[in-house]
């Protein structure tokens, strides 16, 4: 939602009283007419995760700071499970050295069969032998850390 007089549409549905921000009622009100099952406890964190300026309150910035980040998030999600997608051939939520052969060799990138085996026993957490999606993604995340060619975290 890049548009920002959508978001302020979203914003205003938020906002019943028309008062420029959403409160903690405001907020209950449209997730539980979204069909949420929120505890109190729980929609007093989510208000606390977004109103940055503790005041009690979601201003249009923070509803907007939010947005953003929340996107951001769904969009590197659903990028990283399309990538393993590309990896897991035969669709068992599984990726072995032999689909991670076959898959590099088509972007003819340079691996033997044994680099491969190598590859998956590095991140293959919990010895199957194969890579699941929660490994792929812990490998990814610790490739993407600065300054940190051997994965291991600073």
């Amino acid at each position: 939602m890049e548009n920002t007089d959508e978001l302020k549409r979203v914003f205003d549905q938020f906002d019943a009283n028309k008062d420029g921000q959403i409160s903690i009622t405001e907020l209950r009100d449209v997730l539980k007419a979204m069909g949420s099952n929120y505890s109190e406890e729980e929609f007093k964190r989510v208000m606390e995760d977004i109103d940055s300026d503790q005041d009690g309150y979601i201003n249009f910035s923070e509803f907007s700071t939010f947005w953003s980040t929340s996107s951001d998030a769904v969009n590197a999600a659903s990028e990283l499970r399309e990538a393993f997608d590309l990896y897991d051939q035969n669709k068992n939520g599984l990726i072995s050295a032999t689909e991670l052969h076959q898959v590099l060799n088509r972007l003819r990138m340079a691996c033997s069969a044994d680099d491969c085996v190598g590859m998956i026993k590095s991140v293959d957490s919990d010895g199957d032998g194969h890579v699941n999606f929660e490994e792929f993604r812990k490998m990814m995340n610790a490739s993407s850390i600065p300054g940190n060619g051997d994965g291991s975290k600073p």
